[in-house]
């Protein structure tokens, strides 16, 4: 009997080390039991099951932010326009592989109903979105479509509130100067006001550098209903290497603690690029972009996982930044053909 005992742990053994590449299932991840918060009775905690019918009411539904801290899941960039089985296959990808329990949308599709898909991908993957209001970087005001268009699916899609966690507005829109916190400041309100049937927050993504050093900025951070806080430290003039970034994290964070008055907050759009670009230079010589910068500053979020869960409001819950390379050059997980990751990536979901 000790030949087929062998052969059974050796089969037992490889199937736990098998890797398939992205969009097959299953893929291997940490131990799940490990990284995942204990419950599962509410939407999106890891091992919970999706209803075969939309539920009547949203009481109970979605878990405690209490639970909902360390990794959270991706930045999702759609200026592509995704087709809806290109967004399930990715959406399941992200869930099943990296026990991501969020998208967090990033950039803009116009596509008439485009959100419909949204929808309809994050119900079939059993995972939650954080929509997005983008104002782009033109002047122009293609975003109040945007928004109309998003509130309109929001009220008449019956599922979209039980996938939809928070509307952003951004991104980086007072960064940007795309309206002057007063007017933003309005939007909040009136954005708020609309959704509250919904039972759907607001807020705004932004730096911390934003909302301290515009007039009127802490006005709208006061005003949202969460903090999604952009947490970038490769552009701080003090940047050297993403595994010494923690001072530079820690000093944001501690901003945005001091202002949120117990409010959730997020890292909403959260990395650390693995090359510079055009768009993407550093504000420091000692700053440095390349994989393994971009690994580690990942590894040093994950260390910090007992910090993180110890910010009041719930902790912080991290993205990613962002789905892969193909989607904004530098900062993906995954390369550019969406294929291969650029490094192992399995952090926690929970400590």
């Amino acid at each position: 009997m000790l030949f087929p005992l062998a052969l059974y742990l050796l089969i037992f053994v490889a199937s736990q080390m098998i890797c398939f590449a992205h969009p097959l299932e299953p893929t291997c991840t940490a131990d799940h039991d490990a990284r995942s918060p204990a419950s599962v009775n509410c939407f999106p905690a890891l091992g919970f099951t999706m209803p075969i019918d939309v539920p009547l009411s949203l009481n109970e539904w979605w878990c405690d932010p209490h639970t909902e801290y360390a990794f959270v899941g991706f930045s999702y960039e759609v200026t592509q326009c995704q087709s809806l089985s290109v967004l399930k296959s990715d959406f399941l990808d992200i869930r099943k592989r990296f026990h991501g329990r969020y998208v967090r949308l990033y950039g803009a599709c116009d596509r008439l109903g485009f959100y419909h898909d949204i929808v309809d991908a994050a119900w079939h993957a059993g995972i939650g979105v954080q929509a997005l209001i983008w104002f782009g970087f033109n002047g122009d005001s293609k975003w109040m479509k945007r928004r109309d268009e998003l509130f309109s699916i929001l009220h008449s899609n019956p599922k979209a509130k039980f996938v939809t966690r928070v509307v952003q507005f951004g991104s980086e829109p007072l960064f940007d100067h795309v309206l002057e916190p007063a007017a933003l400041l309005a939007q909040v309100k009136s954005a708020k006001e609309k959704l509250a049937s919904l039972r759907i927050p607001v807020t705004v993504s932004d730096l911390a550098y934003s909302f301290k050093d515009s007039d009127g900025g802490e006005k709208v951070l006061q005003a949202v209903d969460s903090i999604a806080a952009h947490i970038l430290p490769f552009f701080s003039s003090k940047a050297s290497k993403a595994i010494n970034s923690w001072p530079l994290v820690k000093a944001d964070l501690n901003y945005f603690i001091s202002h949120a008055h117990g409010k959730k907050i997020w890292f909403s759009q959260n990395g650390w690029p693995s090359k510079t670009s055009q768009g993407v230079q550093p504000n420091s010589p000692s700053a440095v972009a390349d994989v393994q910068n971009e690994k580690d500053y990942y590894t040093m979020l994950d260390r910090r996982c007992a910090d993180l869960k110890a910010v009041p409001g719930g902790g912080v819950g991290w993205f990613a930044h962002i789905y892969s390379d193909r989607q904004e050059a530098g900062y993906g997980i995954y390369d550019a053909k969406e294929l291969s990751l650029k490094f192992h990536f399995a952090p926690r979901t929970s400590c």
